[in-house]
């Protein structure tokens, strides 16, 4: 395995360091840059007693809530709760900053001036995170709030810091790769506490918290069988892909930051309303609903405390600094059960992993690859090599007409009751034409679904319904049979060919669909 960018970067500069101590000593103008220019200062605690405002998780393109977590406590006050839905910045908020101190060579940090000991390997990837901080600051009541709601549950900050540790590698790594600053690597903490199987009001999903339109604009596909806003690779690749565009576009981490919370089209309205009347056009100077007002104020409190918890009374989890999974790639179709017993894991834990699965099975032509947990995915490999019986117990399978599941499930030899477990299909329902569905494997089958099923599973439903032939009797509407039956009227005349609702008489059957 390549060594991580940020070990390379330090090897480079560690021999560079070395030639340049060398030169200074031939020339006997060897210079210590003192402490205070090696060092950045200290987060503080505010003193002043914030009460804490609502929680305000992001969605990509919408100003929902943050997704549901099981274990998230949401963050609520009488004060701020009743704050208008648009408002400007309060004022008490004062400009950015950079962070940390300069170097004597202008706005290059101070760590590139000291000794070769400063380029020692970060200790955890908490020690990494704080080396690529590289946001401005916001210095308000605001982040001094979010830091003490967060500081009062370190329960809940525990609970999100575990879950990051499976994830938190690969996504220092891209950042790293790509040259980003590493708060970005914090931004899940604050849009679904780390929780894979988020899932927010609006239908935002995973750490990242995509809506399904975003999603697919960034290539994320969305199908019965998985849904890859949940992909721990890909909706990392995605965001960070969007993050970047938004900052492309807007020239500022914090408006693109708004922008991915409130949706780009609302930040552009809301600078060219700031143009038109000739006010500033920066994150503190717009107008913009409470939960983006909240939105870099959380992030910033997220960045302190692991700043220096200490500061704060907290211990944060260990997270080492080396990979917690390994890609590994899928050539047949394949059993997740059977996944998780080769590799010598829990399918929970596999599923941690791998949560846009939605099925027992893993496709091959639709999933290529699936991620272990690193020191399983040799044994994996090796198990996977030796095993000689059948890989996969399910296939897919094309509705051609629309039927009940009962008909179905006698079709393909399946229990009803299996069929619609594994298939999501709800009480009185019929499954349309062209749907995909989830079928027992036959034995000694070797063949794999398809990569254009595999890609475009859908599963469309239509309300089962009885027929039942009714007698009109003397003084009876068609809309009054229509409330009776809970039809509609256009529906009632579709079915028996009327023309005319007024042409009824006493004694004509009708055939009406009811649920």
């Amino acid at each position: 395995m390549p060594l991580p960018i940020f070990l390379r970067d330090a090897s480079r500069l560690a021999r560079l360091c070395c030639i340049t101590a060398a030169a200074a000593l031939l020339a006997g103008c060897v210079t210590t840059l003192p402490k205070s220019d090696r060092e950045g200062p200290a987060p503080v605690i505010s003193s002043q007693d914030q009460q804490p405002a609502p929680a305000a998780a992001a969605t990509p393109d919408s100003a929902s809530p943050a997704a549901s977590d099981p274990v998230a406590v949401t963050e609520t006050t009488t004060a701020e709760a009743a704050a208008p839905a648009l408002a400007a910045l309060p004022e008490d908020l004062s400009p950015v900053v950079p962070k940390g101190p300069l170097s004597p060579l202008g706005d290059t940090p101070s760590l590139a001036m000291g000794s070769v000991t400063d380029l020692a390997a970060p200790a955890d990837m908490w020690d990494r995170i704080r080396r690529g901080l590289d946001m401005p600051d916001i210095d308000g009541r605001l982040v001094d709030g979010r830091i003490k709601w967060y500081v009062s549950r370190p329960d809940y900050i525990q609970r999100m810091s575990e879950r990051a540790g499976r994830y938190m590698f690969y996504i220092v790594e891209e950042l790293e790769r790509r040259h980003l600053p590493t708060e970005l690597a914090l931004l899940p903490f604050i849009e679904s506490a780390f929780n894979p199987g988020a899932v927010s009001r609006t239908k935002a999903v995973g750490i990242w918290q995509f809506m399904p339109r975003t999603g697919k604009s960034f290539d994320l596909r969305q199908n019965s069988f998985r849904d890859e806003r949940q992909d721990i690779v890909a909706s990392t690749n995605a965001a960070l892909d969007y993050l970047e565009s938004l900052h492309t576009q807007f020239g500022d981490w914090h408006l693109a930051l708004a922008a991915y919370n409130w949706g780009q089209g609302n930040v552009r309205r809301a600078i060219a309303r700031n143009k038109r009347a000739k006010k500033p056009t920066g994150y503190l100077h717009l107008r913009m609903p409470a939960e983006t007002r909240l939105y870099i104020p959380k992030l910033q409190a997220v960045e302190q405390i692991i700043r220096n918890p200490g500061a704060y009374g907290l211990t944060l989890p260990v997270i080492p600094n080396h990979p917690y999974f390994e890609v590994v790639n899928i050539d047949s179709d394949i059993d997740v059960a059977l996944v998780a017993k080769l590799a010598g894991i829990e399918e929970s834990a596999f599923r941690a992993l791998n949560p846009a699965l939605r099925q027992p099975v893993i496709l091959a032509n639709g999933t290529p690859q699936i991620l272990l947990p690193w020191d399983n995915a040799s044994e994996f490999k090796l198990r996977l090599a030796a095993y000689n019986d059948q890989l996969a117990t399910w296939t897919a399978w094309i509705v051609r007409r629309s039927e009940t599941p009962a008909k179905i499930a006698k079709r393909v030899g399946m229990n009803e009751k299996e069929l619609r477990k594994v298939n999501n299909i709800p009480p009185r329902m019929i499954v349309r034409k062209g749907s995909t569905l989830l079928i027992r494997k036959k034995k000694g089958s070797g063949k794999d679904v398809s990569a254009r099923v595999a890609d475009n599973a859908r599963l469309a439903l239509t309300p089962q319904f009885s027929k039942l032939k009714i007698r009109v009797k003397r003084g009876d509407t068609l809309s009054g049979i229509a409330r009776r039956y809970r039809a509609r009227v256009s529906s009632i005349m579709k079915w028996n060919n009327l023309k005319n609702p007024r042409h009824l008489r006493a004694g004509q059957t009708l055939i009406v669909r009811v649920r």
